[in-house]
């Protein structure tokens, strides 16, 4: 692990940088539709409460199969595009309805493991949760590392930990949640999503949602310059996903702005990128409303489930 240790964050840059992407350039218009209905294709549906029921999942992969109202798509012109959301991501224990609901659609189960969200419980255990839901038919997992692996510069042990539970996916694929908000500095997160990727990981995650600081643009900006180092070393593509406090369509553009323009086109579509949210798509819905009809509608129109 060597090499991850002489990386410097140029904190200041990174804000700065940060700091235009929302002001310097947006797009309006037909072309603001387009890039409302690419962050839906790029959008796991997610329910992590301590309430689901399988009903609720039930009708959260509903919406995933049909995200946006059909009279809206007919007006756009995009009725026969075939628009569902990326994935739908759930609990391990809710991955059997969800395989379930989403038969024959070709949409991914995504289910977080390992200890979700704090990951501290034993690593022994963390593998067979990823072991029951790889076996429930879940086609993605999004393990959360251990913390204190970072905080205290224990870099082989954090890439033994994810190199096991790459192994253990098998053939699902495995986003990696830093958990960002807990790494205190750009330098650790920097440092993280390189081993993450050295060790495997198929996607880098910001964050569990749960933190005190979830998807920030810096730390985005952080973690997509150490995918294009490592792709420039390595040759290797690897995803990216913000997750957490993301809620309108306007942040879901800056963020396909950024995987622009710092990664390439490649990383607007969900084979390298996804976004983390819910409450984002009732707001998209309500922004293609506005193009259609002229008019806001209320919220209560676009439920999710």
């Amino acid at each position: 692990m060597a090499d991850v240790l002489p990386v410097q964050i140029n904190t200041a840059a990174a804000l700065r940088r940060s700091a235009t992407l929302g002001t310097r350039r947006s797009v309006k218009k037909i072309w603001q539709v387009a890039w409302d209905l690419k962050a839906i294709a790029c959008m796991d549906l997610t329910t992590l409460a301590g309430d689901d029921t399988p009903g609720r999942v039930k009708r959260l992969c509903a919406k995933a199969r049909r995200p946006v109202r059909s009279d809206l798509l007919e007006a756009l012109g995009c009725a026969d595009l075939g628009l569902t959301t990326g994935a739908v991501c759930v609990y391990p224990t809710m991955v059997g309805p969800a395989v379930k609901a989403l038969s024959g659609s070709g949409i991914p189960v995504a289910s977080v493991a390992t200890g979700f969200p704090a990951g501290l419980t034993p690593l022994a255990q963390r593998l067979e949760e990823i072991r029951y839901a790889v076996d429930q038919g879940a086609a993605e997992i999004d393990i959360v590392i251990t913390r204190e692996h970072v905080l205290l510069g224990q870099w082989d042990a954090l890439y033994e930990e994810i190199a096991r539970m790459r192994e253990t996916c098998g053939d699902a694929h495995l986003k990696a949640i830093l958990a960002t908000g807990d790494l205190k500095t750009l330098r650790n997160v920097y440092r993280a999503s390189r081993v993450a990727m050295m060790a495997g990981a198929d996607f880098i995650k910001t964050s569990t949602g749960k933190e005190d600081v979830n998807a920030v643009l810096p730390v985005g900006l952080t973690m997509c310059r150490a995918i294009r180092d490592y792709r420039e070393a390595t040759g290797y593509a690897v995803g990216f996903k913000p997750a957490g406090g993301l809620r309108t369509a306007k942040e879901a553009r800056v963020w396909l702005s950024m995987m622009r323009e710092e990664l390439g086109r490649e990383w607007q579509e969900p084979s390298l990128f996804r976004i983390g949210a819910s409450s984002m798509l009732g707001d998209i819905e309500r922004q293609l409303e506005h193009f259609v009809t002229g008019r806001y509608s209320a919220a209560h129109r676009h439920g999710l489930a």
